[in-house]
């Protein structure tokens, strides 16, 4: 068994619903680690470069728009995670369920807690789990620093950083 990492983010429809708390405490049962979290306001480039895959595709624009919080959520918030344990992603995967919230599993958190927008066609399935371990560290660079997280999953390197930065007053 090989101890991964897997990127998770509680969707804004998940924020909105006020659904963290009960996921938290499903995933917390697999008995994993949480070895990074934070809540992000998601704009346009980092919903771009999550989705930097499907681009081109037809649902495209409808998933950027549901990652920013535009189509109903009236928040761009999400909660982003990363777990480590045992096949990470793989059991992951298996508790969140189906991308698409009718075929997921009625006990996975897609199946308990997703919808399909009848307005919109997007699946609202409150919550995205990283499929691969190149997609898993693709997405955890993307979404956290190496100092944000409590362990060192991956090199890293020191460089100089010059820039703007909003701190407190």
């Amino acid at each position: 068994m090989a101890i991964q990492q897997c990127l998770v983010l509680i969707k804004p429809d998940g924020i909105v619903k006020s659904l963290t708390g009960n996921i938290i405490s499903v995933l917390s049962e697999l008995k994993m680690k949480i070895v990074g979290a934070k809540m992000i306001r998601v704009d346009r480039c980092l919903a771009e470069m999550h989705y930097e895959k499907h681009k081109g595709k037809q649902f495209y624009e409808k998933l950027i728009e549901y990652l920013t919080g535009k189509l109903n959520f009236h928040t761009n918030r999400v909660l982003a995670l990363v777990y480590e344990g045992e096949n990470a992603i793989d059991v992951l995967r298996e508790h969140v369920g189906d991308k698409n919230p009718e075929l997921a599993h009625p006990n996975s958190i897609r199946g308990k807690y997703g919808r399909v927008n009848s307005k919109t066609g997007v699946f609202e399935n409150v919550i995205h789990a990283s499929d691969t371990l190149e997609e898993a560290e693709r997405e955890i660079k993307l979404w956290f620093k190496p100092g944000e997280l409590a362990n060192v999953i991956y090199p890293t390197k020191t460089e100089e950083v010059v820039k703007k930065e909003l701190n407190w007053a």
